[in-house]
Formats: structure tokens, C-alpha cells, sequence
């Protein structure tokens, strides 16, 4: 911004920026020796996302629900004490500094907030909730019913969950690792009550207007004159005769929208049933009914969003959750992953994570976005740190995965988000998705969780964002079993369930793989290895030029299951290969383009390269004619990390 002032108001200014550009166009031409064109992603020194580090960010997200629990009966559809429930003090400091070991910085504790379940809580002052709209035997963590309390659960002494809570906020800070938990503004539960708000602070929908199906500050929408009616065949899909609410009937008089959308009485089986949608105050037919932000805000800090809204009047639901997270920074919470952001007005974001920044400028905010067309929007405007990188990057790698795609694709899925990259989360699992080591993911019948090595290694160091591993990735879970209503392929979220693979890695308590198979604990030190050096390395977090594109024109036997690309900041420099192809290896000289070499300021001569996967393996790098060349043999599902060593003499 100051060299742009001066720039627009002295002349010589001016004209020293027009030699600077002309010289630095003239330069990338010269250093293209090949004449082959190579995408280069440069370091941004105004990045908008803020982490602790110049490092990247690991993050591992875990439901307590499932994570402490030892519990192997998995019955389907099972009960609390049938199946049994993880807790908050099973993440011991023994379990905290085990997930510390695999280069964890975040812990996205997933399902924590109070939602709804089935389970007779009365007696801790909490109402039953009617297992009609409750989906799974332990409900669905994106059903919040009270957004000021957490999960009984998960608690050993109900009456002093929250309590208990903020003693693992404590002992994950005192572990050097920070706590992110889900906000989930575009939906709550259908029987939403807090029984543990702040004096004065009033609930979702005691102040609506219900005779009208929209009014600005309402916090639902309604359908006046009709009565919710139960989703037709619900009954069957909840089989359990000794619940004594489970009677096909809900009151809600007038039936309010349902969280996806849908503005009917009786939604599909399919739909968010169990959630009613908040009112940010969008009328029916699209009218925004609050301030917009002018788009030049987009160049603008979270201080200066900060200060548009103050005084502005906004929609009551914008207050309430802004009440909602500054709660959740008061007990310790480091940063909130937003459910289905994309369903929330740009503008309430603006607000919103402004707000948390003028709180906490540190604070991380992770938004699930699956639209492409608004990422920068969200980015800029919305004042997201990152965003799921799923319909492009996930998409395409599990398509390489698979074999129905060339590496090639990579090329210009990165080159698609090369100004926002540093936003983007990368991720081969989370609860959304099938787990890699089943066959579903990429269609194989053995060795899946190796299958997907190579992507993992793409996934974690092709970008300066965030890296998430979803807790039992790494040991290659498999969720093979249908738990109710989770299914098989997907570890759970609404079901009381074991998680085998992961209790194996628990090891009663002592957090060390010991009962791990031998190829399991292979895996585990794999991701390890990969995960603590991407959290290390100065490398991954400054500038990226695929090396992709000249290598398939020019290298001879270099496939199209082979991806590689470079990295660089200051000394540290690296070339990353990895080898898809299931059964193929490949003898190549991996070429290193001339303007890699000149940026580098790498003179003629023979260098050494050391494999950070594999220590014990090395490489040479020889420039000639200001190229570089590696004489390699690449196994199948094999990576390399090459990282440049100083010249041999």
C-alpha cells in the first residue's frame, strides 16, 4: 500500500517501477533456457493467514467420543453402555504428547459442543431429547442444542463437563499444541435450548415473529399455519422399541425450515431433519437485509472489517453467534472450523471472524467451502485463514489414486488457486470422507492404505497451507463395519463405536502403537517422518515450481504416474517425487530446469542430495549446461524428499 501511494504521486517512483517490471520480465524469460513453461508460485510476503510459525500447520482432528474409547463390542445401533463412549480425560498427557510426536500443532476436537443425544440426562438439568430428530444412537455432532455447554458424553461428571473441558484446553496448551472446535452458524438442533448461557443472553428463536415466514430479526424461518411432521419411514431407520419418544410425532408449531434448505412440514429421510435453519437475514427470495461490504475491503486487514461493522446494525443472529465464539475464546479455545460456511452470507463472516481477530489476532479460522467460485470472496471478504481444498485438489488425487487420471492434472489444479494457496487445506481424509485404507477409496483390494503414500506426500508439501490428518488415518483404519447410522467406509460421527485400528495404537492407555501390526506401525512412522519434517521445514512454507510439465516433455520413461515439483526458502531447497503407479518402477534422469538452477545460484559441478523419508538413502545432482539432472530409480508408491546438501568437492 505505501509503494503504491508513492508510486501514484512521484513521477521518479514511477519511473523506477516501470525499469523494476521490465527487468523482472526480461529476467523470468532469460532464466527459461528450455523454453518450456514452468508455473512459479513466489513466496507472499502479505499473507492474510496467520499461524504461531513460519511453519506449517498440522492440524489432527479427533472425535473424543470415539478416541478414548476401548470398547470392542460395536454393535450396531448400540447403546452408551452397550458399546461404551471416549471421554475428555482420556486425552491423558501421555495421549497429548503421542499426537504432539506426529508434528501436530492443532487439535480440532470434533463433536464437542452439547448436541443432541439419547440418553437420560434429567437429573444434570438437561432435557431428553426426542430420538424423532436425533440422528444415530449418540446423535450428530452438527445438531448444537445448547452452544454454551459441551457434550455430557464426554464428561465424567456431567454436572461439571465444561469444567472438565477446559482442563483439556489446558493440558493440550501445555503440550504446545492448540484447540480448535466446530461452530456450525448456518444450522442448530430442532429443540435448541441453553440451559447454560450468560446472564442476558437470549435463545435462538424466543424473540421470533413466528406469524410471518420471514422477518430480519428472527433467527429461523417459518411456515406459518402448519405443523412439523416427522420424515416418513424414520421409524424403521432408529430400531429400538424402549424409546419411549420414538413415536413417529415432534411439536413444532409452525414448522420451521430445515438446515439444508428445505421449506416444507415434513422433510425426506434425506435431509437435515434433526436442524432447523438460521435466519442471517436473507429474505426468501434472496434480499440481503444488511450492510454490504464495499468489495474494495477485500485489500483490507480484519482490523479495518473490524471497524465497518462497529455501529452498523445487523441481523439479531449475527450478535448471537458473535456472543457464541467470543464465549468460546474466554475458556481457551484457540480457533473454530466453520461447518458448511458456504451456507452463511460472505458478509456475517466479515463480521464475524473480524470480531475474533480484534479478540485474538492469532486465532485460526477454518471454513468448510466446497464452491470454488467464492474461495477468494470467503478468503478476503470473509477473513478465513483456510479453506477446504476438496473439490479441486482431494477430487483430482483421488482420481490419480485410482488410475483414472494422469499426475499431470496436479499441474493445473495448483496453478487454478496459486494466488490463494496459501489458504487452502489439504486433507485425504476427514469425517466426511471414506477411509483411504478401505477399498472404497480407490477402488483396490489390498495394500490401500500404502496405495495412497504417494498422494499424502503430494497432498502435504505441494502447498503452504494446512495439512490435516484424520486421528487413525495414519494406522490405517479401515471402518469396515456398518455402525447404525454410520456406514461402512466412513468412521461414524453419530454412533457409540470402537475404533479398532486406533485401539490398537491406544495400546490400553499408553499411546505407543504397541499392539500395531507390523505393517501398521511401517504406516505409522511413515506419516510421522513426513508430517514432523513438513512442520519443520522452511522449504514447504516458501516457493513451489512444478517441474512436472518439462519432465514429461523431455525426460525419457518419465510416466505420467510420476509427479515432482521443487521448493525453496533461503538455504533450504528440496525436489519432491513420488511414483503412483501400483507395480511399475522407473529408472529416470530427473531433469532440474535452468531456471531452478540459476535461482538456486547453483554453478556446474556435482551436489549431494539426502532423502528426508528415507535417511539412509542419497542422491547426486549434477549441473551441466545450466541444467541439472538425478539419476534415480523410483519404486512403486514410492516418494522421494531430496534435499540439497552442499557441493561435493
Amino acid at each position: 500500500m505505501l509503494l503504491t501511494r508513492y508510486f501514484n504521486n512521484n513521477l521518479l517512483f514511477k519511473f523506477i517501477g516501470i525499469i523494476l517490471i521490465l527487468g523482472s520480465t526480461l529476467y523470468l524469460f532469460s532464466c527459461n533456457k528450455t523454453e518450456i513453461p514452468h508455473k512459479v508460485f513466489h513466496d507472499k510476503s502479505n499473507r492474510d493467514f496467520i499461524s504461531h510459525s513460519n511453519r506449517k500447520v498440522i492440524i489432527y482432528q479427533v472425535l473424543p467420543r470415539l478416541f478414548g474409547n476401548t470398547n470392542q463390542t460395536n454393535k450396531p445401533w448400540g447403546t452408551i453402555d452397550q458399546n461404551g463412549v471416549g471421554k475428555f480425560s482420556d486425552f491423558t498427557e501421555v495421549a497429548l504428547k503421542a499426537i504432539k510426536q506426529k508434528g501436530v500443532g492443532y487439535i480440532w476436537f470434533t463433536g464437542i459442543l452439547h448436541h443432541d443425544v439419547i440418553r437420560d440426562y434429567r437429573q444434570y438439568g438437561i432435557s431428553n431429547d426426542d430420538p424423532d430428530v436425533v440422528k444415530g444412537r449418540a446423535g450428530s455432532p452438527y445438531a448444537i442444542k445448547d452452544y454454551y455447554n459441551v457434550d455430557p458424553d464426554l464428561a465424567d461428571d456431567p454436572a461439571n463437563r465444561l469444567d472438565e473441558f477446559k482442563a483439556l484446553i489446558k493440558r493440550t496448551h501445555q503440550q504446545g499444541m492448540k484447540v480448535i472446535i466446530d461452530i456450525v452458524p448456518n444450522h442448530v438442533a430442532r429443540n435448541y435450548h441453553s440451559i447454560s448461557a450468560p446472564n442476558g443472553v437470549r435463545d435462538f428463536g424466543v424473540d421470533d415473529d413466528k406469524t410471518v415466514p420471514y422477518k430480519r430479526d428472527n433467527n429461523f424461518y417459518y411456515i406459518p399455519g402448519e405443523d412439523f411432521k416427522v420424515p416418513q419411514g424414520l421409524i424403521e431407520k432408529v430400531p429400538d422399541n424402549n424409546l419411549v419418544l420414538n413415536d413417529n410425532f415432534f411439536k413444532e408449531s409452525p414448522a420451521k425450515w430445515t438446515g439444508n434448505n428445505v421449506r416444507k412440514s415434513q422433510p425426506d429421510v434425506s435431509d437435515w431433519y434433526e436442524t432447523v435453519k438460521i435466519n442471517f437475514g436473507v429474505s426468501p427470495d434472496g434480499k440481503k437485509d444488511f450492510p454490504l461490504i464495499p468489495s474494495n475491503y477485500k485489500t483490507k486487514n480484519a482490523a479495518a472489517h473490524y471497524s465497518f461493522w462497529k455501529g452498523k446494525s445487523v441481523p439479531d443472529s449475527w450478535g448471537k453467534f458473535r456472543n457464541i465464539v467470543l464465549f468460546w475464546l474466554d475458556q481457551g479455545v484457540d480457533g473454530f472450523r466453520y461447518d458448511m460456511a458456504e451456507m452463511v452470507p460472505v458478509e456475517f463472516w466479515s463480521y464475524l471472524n473480524s470480531a475474533i481477530k480484534h479478540k485474538n489476532n492469532q486465532a485460526f479460522l477454518l471454513a468448510e467451502i466446497y464452491n470454488p467460485t467464492i474461495y477468494r470472496d470467503y478468503i478476503y471478504l470473509g477473513k478465513m485463514d483456510a479453506i477446504y481444498d476438496k473439490v479441486g485438489f482431494y477430487d483430482t488425487i483421488r482420481e490419480i489414486v485410482k488410475g483414472e487420471k494422469s499426475a499431470d492434472a496436479l499441474v493445473e489444479v495448483e496453478n487454478s488457486v496459486k494466488d490463494i494457496e496459501q489458504h487452502m487445506l489439504h486433507f485425504l481424509e476427514n469425517h466426511d470422507e471414506q477411509r483411504v485404507a478401505n477399498g472404497a477409496f480407490a477402488n483396490c483390494k489390498q495394500n490401500c492404505a500404502e496405495r495412497v503414500l504417494p498422494a499424502m506426500v503430494v497432498s502435504t508439501l505441494i502447498n503452504s497451507g494446512p495439512t490435516l490428518l484424520y486421528f487413525a488415518q495414519d494406522v490405517g483404519e479401515k471402518a469396515e463395519k456398518d455402525a447404525g447410522a454410520g456406514k461402512a467406509s466412513r468412521t461414524t460421527i453419530k454412533d457409540y463405536w470402537g475404533v479398532p485400528a486406533h485401539q490398537r495404537w491406544m495400546n490400553h492407555g499408553l499411546f505407543d502403537g504397541g499392539k500395531l501390526s507390523k505393517k501398521q506401525k511401517s504406516l505409522l512412522h511413515y506419516y510421522s517422518r513426513l508430517l514432523n519434517y513438513a512442520a519443520s521445514s522452511e522449504a514447504v512454507m516458501g516457493e513451489y515450481e512444478e517441474i512436472q510439465t518439462i519432465n514429461r516433455k523431455m525426460t525419457h520413461g518419465y510416466s505420467k504416474r510420476l509427479f515432482s515439483f521443487v521448493r525453496w526458502k533461503d538455504l533450504e531447497k528440496i525436489i519432491v517425487l513420488s511414483n503412483f503407479d501400483v507395480v511399475q518402477s522407473y529408472e529416470i534422469y530427473l531433469l532440474i530446469p535452468a531456471d531452478v538452477v540459476e535461482r538456486w545460484n547453483l554453478s556446474e559441478g556435482h551436489y549431494s542430495l539426502k532423502d528426508k523419508l528415507n535417511p539412509k538413502i542419497n542422491f547426486e545432482l549434477i549441473v551441466k549446461n545450466s541444467q541439472g539432472r538425478i539419476k534415480l530409480k523410483i519404486k512403486p508408491l514410492a516418494s522421494f524428499i531430496l534435499q540439497l546438501q552442499q557441493k561435493e568437492l
